[in-house]
């Protein structure tokens, strides 16, 4: 199930594509590209499909996936993608995938509204989740470096269906993430012209309040940042893509720029305070805090997409932790250090909440470092767009490899060696959301699918760490599984508490005793089923869990119409699922796992006859 399951799968494509199931030189749109599988053939195949909906259901429910399954699926790609990266790539990659719109928008909007000066704490509780998460994500780039991310990690360890509604939110992440960033850049965009932030939308008043200022700049930014992240020459690497050059020079230069107009940010504007502004540290109490540092867990969106490139990553198990934590380190402490420099210099309730740190710079005198400013915010977007559009396209890849979405999305050019076909579609959702969707609405919404998703990474670790089927006794999973309810149900439970009680306290000295109960349980009763061979997440299961409840807590501050949304999102997931993805990946599993017993069969018989 190695070499020659991969010949397999390569001789495979190249016949499906002599057949004409597939074609590659245009931009095919038949049928067998999207539904080839058997269940799509006819209608009647379809209806048999449908009422076998349960048992197909149940199969798939109960089947994970296998880490060298994983690994072996990238070959439906028909092209592999080129190992090029270090960690020192990595690095500027995930500094590039979240320094951008959060830090350069948000801050001034929830200093505004929501905490104040004490801004800077939300940005560290949302660092210390976004930390928490990271070493989740960690681990498994290292175990399984595929370019599939959370999708491929939740595949193997929490089941095919709980992995398709992350995916769905994944996708939706990087969606909205990326129409938030595009409108953002509007915004500073417009300051850079010297006009006010809103100058450059149009209102349209018969749309509904929240989507009715129309962005065609956005939609213009994003169309020419698809055209970069397709338009890479085979035998490129990533640096070039990166910033459309073929210097990798070039690639450090203009991120070293970036953190330079950060540091000029943070030294002039400290320039600047006034120690007066702070006099009125917290003036919306802990639940402001709280309730910004959910909104602000948008700024550290994009480090995820650093596991994406795992698969072209020259050595995983060092590259990997030095990249996603190194990164994350140097953010965060950028976030604060930026966040204290603009509540210095601007009372928080004068803070201009679309463009804040180039209005500030006006608003004490200093005009002519609005532009550096604006400058510098238009250079990180722009990194963030591009990042999220290399990030999301191979997601949508790896997931379309299993057949859950069309196969025609996991397509590898030939020629440019990306994925293009993934590529353009996301990057077209992007613009379409981008044009409408106001920033608040958006970075809601973001915040609830991005903490969903890296709580069940959490999940995930901790089943990888203490479940092997197999291996782990009857009496331990059963304590696993008991153990595992009472963490989600009391994280759950404390959020609850918080969103919906502004004063009580009593509920909290039931439901966090009981998270650190059955963290301790865990602990102590439960013994290791794997651990990691390369890298792998320390104190555990404390650091996990201790994931998993906060990424929960943090969405009891997040508003009631952000979750009717995320609930509509969802119920649509399950009905693509229900009357397509099932089917289709139900079919494929079992037509490749026939084909493999073939191999292994054959494999068998030859090694028995003699030569």
């Amino acid at each position: 199930m190695s070499m020659q399951l991969l010949t397999f799968y390569l001789v495979l494509e190249a016949e499906m594509d002599n057949g004409g199931v597939r074609k590659r030189g245009g931009c095919s749109c038949s049928k067998g590209d999207f539904l080839p599988e058997k269940s799509f053939e006819s209608w009647g195949n379809y209806a048999t499909a449908l009422r076998e909906t349960p048992a197909r259901f149940m199969d798939r429910v109960t089947t994970r996936s296998l880490d060298s399954s994983e690994l072996e699926m990238k070959a439906r790609s028909n092209h592999e993608m080129k190992k090029t990266l270090s960690w020192w790539d990595l690095m500027w990659f995930g500094m590039g995938a979240v320094i951008g719109a959060g830090i350069f928008v948000l801050t001034g909007l929830e200093a505004r509204e929501h905490a104040g000066p004490a801004v800077v704490l939300s940005y560290v509780v949302s660092g210390v989740s976004a930390m928490l998460s990271v070493f989740c994500y960690t681990e498994f780039a290292v175990e399984i470096p595929v370019a599939g991310g959370s999708f491929a990690y939740l595949r193997v360890e929490l089941g095919e269906f709980v992995a398709f509604i992350a995916a769905g939110n994944i996708l939706l992440e990087y969606v909205i993430g990326g129409a938030a960033v595009a409108r953002a850049w509007t915004s500073y965009f417009a300051t850079l012209c010297n006009h006010q932030p809103e100058d450059f939308r149009i209102t349209a008043h018969s749309l509904a309040s929240g989507y009715n200022n129309l962005d065609p700049i956005a939609v213009g930014v994003v169309i020419i940042i698809c055209i970069i992240a397709v338009a890479s020459t085979k035998g490129m690497g990533f640096k070039q893509v990166y910033i459309c050059d073929c210097s990798s020079r070039l690639n450090y230069v203009a991120s070293i720029v970036h953190i330079i107009v950060i540091l000029f940010i943070i030294i002039a504007g400290l320039f600047k305070a006034d120690t007066k502004n702070y006099s009125d540290f917290d003036p919306y109490g802990p639940r402001g805090i709280f309730q910004a540092s959910a909104v602000l867990f948008f700024a550290y969106v994009g480090f995820d997409a650093v596991s994406t490139m795992a698969e072209e990553t020259k050595n995983p198990a060092r590259d990997i932790p030095i990249g996603l934590i190194g990164s994350m380190v140097v953010t965060t402490t950028l976030y604060c250090l930026l966040a204290v420099t603009l509540c210095l210099m601007v009372p928080y309730g004068n803070i201009d909440p679309n463009a804040p740190f180039s209005v500030a710079f006006q608003d004490v005198g200093w005009g002519w470092a609005k532009y550096i400013v604006a400058a510098g915010a238009l250079k990180g977007m722009t990194s963030v767009l591009l990042v999220g559009a290399v990030g999301q396209a191979r997601y949508l890849t790896h997931i379309a490899r299993t057949h859950m979405l069309p196969p025609w999305f996991a397509q590898v050019n030939a020629k440019t060696g990306t994925p293009v076909h993934a590529t353009v579609t996301m990057m077209a959702a992007t613009a379409v959301i981008g044009f409408f969707t106001d920033l608040s609405i958006l970075s809601n919404l973001l915040s609830i699918s991005t903490l969903f998703i890296f709580m069940l990474v959490a999940l995930a670790l901790l089943v990888r760490r203490y479940y092997v089927s197999g291996v782990t006794a009857a009496a331990d999973r059963n304590k696993l599984v008991v153990f595992l309810l009472l963490i989600l149900g009391s994280s759950i439970a404390t959020s609850a508490y918080w969103g919906l009680s502004t004063t009580g306290w009593v509920g909290y000295c039931v439901t966090v005793p009981i998270w650190l109960l059955a963290t301790i349980g865990l602990w102590a009763t439960v013994p290791h089923a794997r651990e990691a061979k390369l890298w792998g997440v320390p104190l555990v299961p404390w650091l996990p869990s201790a994931s998993i409840a906060i990424n929960i807590f943090l969405l009891g501050s997040i508003d009631k119409d952000s979750f009717i949304r995320f609930a509509v999102w969802t119920g649509l997931l399950l009905l693509y699922y229900v009357f397509f993805g099932l089917h289709a990946s139900y079919d494929t599993a079992k037509e490749y796992e026939g084909e493999i017993r073939k191999v292994e069969e054959g494999d068998d018989m030859n090694r028995k006859q003699p030569y």
